[in-house]
């Protein structure tokens, strides 16, 4: 298959990981549930994972490619406390300051 459009995705967070299988068919997440979420690639959409924290998703339709990474994000999204979760490899999340102890 010939990808035209790619989207970057990278998990951030300690023990955070992410795993394709079945040539690209399966995506695994692991993000701090008791639990990994399993989620199953629509048609002409591919994921590939170059390290355990980055992933590639890749397709023809664009909009397809998009939708599904706004999947995965919505599985974990980030944090804006601590900084962590699933966002985009060039999205910058700025950090709140939490409560102030007296």
């Amino acid at each position: 298959m010939e990808a035209k459009f790619f989207r970057f995705i990278k998990v951030v967070g300690l023990g955070f990981k992410a795993r394709a299988e079945a040539e690209g068919r399966l995506l695994y997440l692991k993000v701090g549930f008791t639990h990994e979420i399993e989620l199953t690639l629509p048609p002409a959409v591919r994921v590939f994972c170059f390290k355990p924290n980055i992933i590639c998703c890749t397709g023809l339709d664009k909009r397809r490619v998009h939708r599904f990474t706004i999947a995965v994000i919505d599985c974990k999204p980030p944090d804006v406390y601590k900084g962590k979760g699933i966002l985009y490899m060039d999205e910058v999340v700025k950090k709140k300051q939490g409560k102030k102890s007296k």
